[in-house]
């Protein structure tokens, strides 16, 4: 999910990012780097002021089709 939030005369883009716990500490910033990376070039905003936000979720606490993440085989 992306946001617009106005600071002063810039909008300054606010990324939501819900994913299941267990990547490493590489992967997330890698990805978290990749997709302030795609913000810059697409809104034209300077990477300082695009915020990334990570909510990871323990996989007991997310579901598909009323089954448990945790729960898959």
């Amino acid at each position: 999910m992306l946001s617009l939030v106005k600071k002063g005369t810039k909008a300054m883009p606010i990324v939501n990012i819900d994913l299941i716990a267990g990547r490493s500490q590489a992967q997330l910033k890698a990805l978290v780097a990749d997709v302030t990376a795609a913000v810059t070039k697409n809104t034209g905003a300077p990477a300082e002021h695009v915020h990334v936000i990570l909510r990871e979720m323990q996989p007991n606490r997310y579901s598909v089709a009323g089954v448990l993440k945790s729960d898959e085989k």
